[in-house]
């Protein structure tokens, strides 16, 4: 379902969903948790013997840009965007034990930081905010 709505999105946008991108979203997708390009480059090039570095760059770039895919600051990965019609800023939970990444949209949070930084004469061009901890299912096997 999540390849079909880039697929709309990308379309709606005059984008160009090309193979490539697809099948590098299609893998951060299915991933348990963020990959990093480099795996996502080893697994491109068991399919694509071509796939080079800036391939996948340039796929993540456009993925990132169309908001189908987030960088992992904190991890240098990248995770598939569950709900890429949401316009709005993002935070993530990274689980430290077994890598699940959740994706919050406290709105209130974005704003508040947005007005606090304008208040101080700051123009915020890219925000990431991550908190890393425990997942419920880690947590509750760790003392």
């Amino acid at each position: 379902m999540l390849i079909q709505q880039a697929e709309r999105q990308c379309q709606n946008r005059g984008a160009r969903f090309t193979p490539i991108r697809r099948r590098v979203l299609e893998m951060i997708a299915t991933a348990s948790g963020g990959l990093k390009a480099y795996e996502l480059l080893d697994k491109l090039a068991v399919e694509h013997g071509a796939a080079r570095p800036p391939t996948v760059y340039r796929a993540l770039d456009f993925l990132i840009e169309q908001g189908l895919v987030h960088r992992i600051e904190s991890l240098n990965a990248y995770v598939a965007c569950p709900c890429p019609e949401h316009v709005h800023g993002f935070q993530l939970l990274i689980c430290r034990s077994c890598g699940r990444v959740e994706e919050l949209h406290l709105d209130d949070v974005n704003s508040l930081l947005g007005e606090q930084a304008r208040a101080l004469g700051f123009r915020v061009e890219r925000q990431t905010i991550e908190l890393q901890g425990l997942c419920d299912q880690c947590g509750m096997t760790r003392p």
